[in-house]
């Protein structure tokens, strides 16, 4: 494996037994929180290795910093943001938002109940940064439960294909100009965490066929950094270099 997964994987194994769909909301809440800060911290971590040495989140001490996220001024206000890159030259450069869905619906035992919710809270977010720093990188990282693939029923399709359907028109702005509503790149990851093992399973929004490997989704989100920002860094064998 690489070691983009073996941080994941060990960050993941740290979560507790995934709570049951019938627990209080609470515990559900208290849960996906858990999800989306050991992702957060791995990603962290890979992305300093990886030459972006004032990513943050950072470990306890760390940096000299807690681990929460940092908050960023934006457009629309100041907004949290799961993992961030910024440098006193350049304010934010990088940003990447972390949001899951991990319990099935009481009702329709499906996992599509959040779905608009989820999408409309990762909108807002792009539009805040974008509006402040239109040449930040933002990329969306929404986490399903494994389950969410085969969900569907003869009367609609999985919460996975749909959920692909329903980010595709958010993803792809290659543009600094672009829509403020767009992510530089939206992925979908389907999770199956426990304390024993944690597998994850990542596509591109709008290609629900073809899995990508964690190392290629950084490298890809790496690369469009180094295009916004020619004159101070260069994308040289997995890391982000200053140019030369």
């Amino acid at each position: 494996m690489e070691r983009v997964d073996d941080l994941l994987e060990a960050g993941l194994k740290l979560l507790p037994p995934k709570p049951p769909d019938s627990s209080s909301r609470e515990d559900k809440k208290a849960y996906s929180e858990q999800v989306s800060q050991k992702v957060a911290l791995a990603l962290a971590e890979e992305l300093r290795q990886r030459g972006l040495a004032e990513v943050r989140p950072a470990g306890e001490g760390d940096l000299g910093d807690s681990g929460a996220e940092r908050r960023m001024a934006g457009g629309l206000g100041a907004k949290k943001v799961d993992v961030t890159w910024a440098t006193e030259e350049s304010g934010l450069l990088l940003a990447i938002s972390v949001k899951t869905i991990n319990f099935r619906d009481g009702r329709t035992r499906n996992f599509q109940k959040n779905l608009v919710n989820r999408r409309g809270d990762m909108l807002m977010e792009a539009v805040t940064l974008h509006r402040r720093f239109p040449y930040a990188v933002l990329a969306g990282f929404f986490f399903l439960d494994k389950d969410a693939e085969n969900d569907g029923t003869a009367k609609r399709r999985s919460t996975f294909l749909n959920a692909h359907s329903r980010l595709r028109l958010f993803t792809g702005r290659d543009d600094p100009a672009g829509r403020e509503e767009q992510y530089e790149r939206f992925y979908l990851i389907l999770l199956d965490a426990d304390p024993e093992s944690a597998r994850l399973r990542a596509y591109a929004v709008g290609d629900p066929e073809n899995q990508l490997s964690f190392s290629a989704v950084l490298d890809e989100v790496l690369t469009l950094v180094a295009h916004r920002n020619p004159d101070f860094y260069e994308f040289r064998d997995g890391r982000l270099e200053k140019a030369l």
